[in-house]
């Protein structure tokens, strides 16, 4: 069972996420960080569609093991570069359709790959 909370002696979250989520007698699923990767290796130069391809990634990878997007649990994202925060964060919401697990976005100065300028690490868990 998950149970996603944002106690009240904390500030409200400042975009979509939770801050903290109980898990329960589920089974975790951890998935190592994907990159706006196409399946073919190639990588669009445009960084918003990077996160698209990161988040399908994500999504894959849930699917592979009979999960939904609902139960993500954590995401952790590192940005390389300069980024339209708006973009960034309609393009995630879109993404998490209302879902709001906890968050953590991080900038980094570089990932695997120069080409690369988005990685998110995924926590999921499921009865």
């Amino acid at each position: 069972m998950k149970q996603f909370s944002n106690p009240e002696t904390i500030h409200k979250p400042l975009g979509g996420y939770s801050h903290q989520v109980e898990i329960s007698g589920e089974r975790m699923l951890i998935i190592s960080g994907q990159v706006g990767m196409r399946p073919d290796g190639t990588i669009p130069e445009d960084p918003i569609e990077q996160l698209d391809l990161a988040y399908e990634n994500i999504f894959r990878n849930l699917r592979a093991a009979n999960m939904q997007v609902t139960d993500l649990v954590k995401l952790t994202t590192y940005l390389v570069g300069e980024w339209d925060t708006d973009k960034r964060r309609a393009l995630v919401a879109s993404k998490l359709a209302g879902h709001q697990p906890a968050m953590t976005l991080m900038y980094a100065a570089a990932l695997a790959s120069p080409a690369i300028k988005v990685e998110i690490d995924a926590w999921a868990s499921s009865e």
